[in-house]
């Protein structure tokens, strides 16, 4: 039985739209071999991080947001890929949640901008950070609880991983998708919010 505070991890809703046929479908498809929620977890996370390219390191369009919209066309950015595999969870009675960190964008330093990944709620282990973005050079994530591997560490000051799990993505985020419709032009606008205001998002 899940416990009252998780069941705002599990609801549907417009963006995390996990009721849709073709999610159950393959939620369902991916669970029946798994023994245990962890094992479906894995199976869940591993598929979108493998099976849906990142928008930008593969420079397809369009830019997707709906959990359907990112298994329709099999691309999306880090957050788009998030709110697949939340949906995925939900539909296998997992919850899951939506975490960030703020990064620099070039490794440089400024500019920054969001980057969106995922928090499961495990047995036995609690929120369990992972991060489907896909990997590349420089970058494995992993699915290895309870050690967490994520795809990026800090570096600069004003970079910061944010505490709070979060039962729906960000507003700026679903905001900024669904504003802008190519690879490109979302590389150029990608969200972002100052140390500051952190706070009144939620995150802190």
């Amino acid at each position: 039985m899940v416990a009252v505070d998780m069941e705002q991890y599990l609801k549907a809703s417009e963006v995390i739209d996990w009721h849709h046929p073709d999610i159950v479908a393959l939620a369902h498809h991916l669970a029946s071999r798994c023994e245990s929620l962890s094992e479906i977890g894995k199976t869940c996370f591993e598929w979108v991080r493998d099976q849906i390219r990142h928008s930008s390191d593969y420079q397809i369009n369009p830019t997707t947001c709906r959990a359907s919209e990112v298994l329709k066309y099999k691309t999306g950015y880090c957050f788009a890929k998030s709110h697949l595999l939340a949906a995925l969870l939900r539909a296998n009675h997992i919850p899951a949640g939506f975490c960030y960190q703020r990064l620099s964008i070039d490794d440089q330093g400024a500019p920054y901008s969001l980057h969106g990944f995922n928090a499961i709620h495990l047995p036995d282990i609690g929120w369990y950070r992972v991060d489907a973005r896909g990997n590349k050079e420089g970058v494995d994530a992993q699915f290895m609880p309870p050690q967490e591997r994520l795809a990026y560490n800090l570096q600069f000051a004003e970079e910061a991983d944010f505490p709070a799990v979060l039962a729906e993505p960000l507003p700026i985020v679903v905001a900024v998708l669904r504003s802008h419709h190519t690879w490109d032009e979302m590389l150029r606008h990608l969200p972002d919010i100052s140390l500051a205001s952190a706070k009144s998002y939620g995150l802190r």
